[in-house]
């Protein structure tokens, strides 16, 4: 007599019942490794719309609110654009405190400063080899200082990535107008700066010219070249980027309509009428060049004593309108001639810099259960709107929406819903993939209290006045693909005016 098991051999004595029960548990055991397996299959995530953005562009859009420094000879002749003949002994500015601009910084709540290491002036501020126009030529630091120096090692002491601008048009400097010379000079001075002050994150080029100033060709593309030759990983601004485009005014607005794409192809660096392109981007662009949106705290880039800083009222609409339109905010504070940024400016971006986590440290849609009109699988659920995270995102499926729209709802604790009033709604989509948001509309508890078309990194909604509500449902129509969101967010923001948008 022998043994059964149920992978052993059967025995004569065994009666056929039994075996035909064996072969049946035996066939229950493999469907179901077969089931275990097809559990640990992931769904992956959908193909990209393309044009994506790098590594480099996403670290950049992330930064939010990033700062300039206008400084350098206008700042002691009290000019915006100067001549370039002025004489260097101007330059002397007796309490200079790169320290100090970092506070600056810090209480904006910026992760990024650029420096103008030189203006239209042609004034340099570092001691440039290729030019006597510089500090090497004036009375401060007795000839041997170095701003830009000074510059980035009060940046990374504090933790703060830095940049740099360097102007195409030279006032000063004799080779301007002789395009092979000026360029050769020009280019020279791209590698002093991007290889004597260690990493660089940004660099600023721009197409500002007088009217009546010399006709120059600037030789972008090779400039663009060399600088990504050098530092591979830094973000170049111009026009038309190519990793950073001008928003197309220096009021700090977007367009209620901003795509980060457009097509390069179409903007020539420094001609008029390429504004409004620039403000709105394109939909059909081949090209990820997000808006970068430069505004002064102050009337002037640079610092003039009868001058005072924006109010806070001011700023914050500068924020909503370039922060929450799919930008990056780019604050200039001007130091003045002692070279330091005036206490009443630290004070406005302090007031500031509070004021926005005042706003957004608190998230009335915690606690919320999120639902939506379809979720792709496991990994791309609805709740992960709320979980905080940038890698995790909301995904429908492809076939849902195609007709009536995608829709996500989050429905919030009845406490909350009754007891946390809120006017500020925070949309944001998952834009590593691309961008895809072409249209949307918020409701409360079936009530349309907001609307509008592209999303991008991130869309806010600022409310006439709170609202209280149980259900808030996001529509969505997309252009390319099914959405995809990242973070939903519900804020009350205490300083805006009931009678204002």
């Amino acid at each position: 007599m022998y043994r059964i098991t149920a992978l052993g051999r059967i025995g004569r004595r065994q009666k056929h019942g039994t075996m035909t029960s064996a072969l049946l548990w035996l066939s229950a055991v493999l469907v179901g490794m077969v089931s275990s397996s097809e559990a640990w299959r992931a769904t992956p995530p959908p193909l990209p719309v393309l044009p994506i953005p790098s590594a480099a562009q996403l670290m950049w859009q992330r930064r939010e609110v990033i700062m300039f420094f206008h400084f350098g000879m206008n700042t002691f002749t009290d000019s915006e654009w100067g001549t370039g003949s002025e004489d260097p002994a101007l330059f002397r500015p007796a309490g200079l405190n790169a320290s100090q601009w970092m506070d600056a910084a810090h209480a904006a709540g910026a992760s990024l400063v650029i420096l103008v290491a030189k203006h239209h002036d042609g004034f340099c501020l570092w001691p440039s080899t290729y030019t006597a126009h510089s500090v090497r030529s004036s009375p401060w630091r007795g000839g041997r200082g170095d701003v830009v120096r000074e510059f980035v090692d009060a940046a990374r002491a504090r933790g703060v990535d830095a940049g740099l601008y360097l102007s195409p048009w030279d006032r000063h400097d004799e080779r301007y107008g002789q395009e092979v010379a000026y360029n050769e000079y020009y280019e020279a001075q791209l590698h002093e700066l991007l290889t004597g002050y260690g990493g660089v994150s940004e660099i600023w080029f721009d197409g500002a010219k007088g009217k009546n100033a010399t006709n120059m060709t600037y030789h972008f593309q090779e400039w663009f070249q060399t600088v990504k030759q050098l530092q591979t990983s830094i973000n170049i601004f111009s026009d038309d980027g190519p990793d950073v485009r001008w928003v197309g005014d220096e009021m700090g607005f977007a367009g209620t309509t901003c795509w980060s794409t457009v097509n390069r192809s179409m903007i020539t660096i420094g001609e008029a009428g390429i504004e409004k392109y620039l403000n709105e981007g394109d939909p059909r662009g081949g090209d990820w060049v997000p808006p970068e949106c430069d505004v002064s705290i102050r009337p002037g880039w640079f610092w003039h004593r009868n001058e005072t800083a924006k109010p806070l009222s001011q700023l914050l609409e500068i924020y909503y309108n370039s922060v929450g339109r799919n930008c990056v905010l780019l604050l200039n504070a001007p130091p003045n001639s002692t070279g330091l940024v005036e206490d009443a400016d630290i004070a406005r971006l302090r007031e500031f810099g509070a004021a926005v986590a005042t706003i957004f440290g608190t998230d009335l849609a915690a606690g919320s259960a999120a639902r939506a009109s379809s979720e792709r699988g496991v990994g791309f659920a609805a709740r992960n709107v709320l979980d905080g995270r940038d890698d995790t995102y909301w995904v429908p499926t492809a076939e849902d929406g195609r007709r009536n729209g995608y829709w996500i709802e989050l429905r919030r604790p009845a406490l909350a819903a009754r007891a946390q009033p809120f006017n500020v709604i925070r949309i944001q989509e998952h834009v590593a993939l691309g961008q895809r948001v072409e249209r949307h509309e918020v409701c409360v508890d079936g009530v349309a209290v907001a609307n509008g078309t592209t999303v991008g990194h991130k869309r806010l909604h600022r409310l006439p006045a709170p609202v209280t509500g149980g259900t808030v449902r996001i529509w969505i129509t997309a252009r390319r693909g099914p959405p995809l969101l990242s973070a939903v967010g519900l804020y009350l923001d205490p300083y805006v005016a009931t009678d204002k948008m």
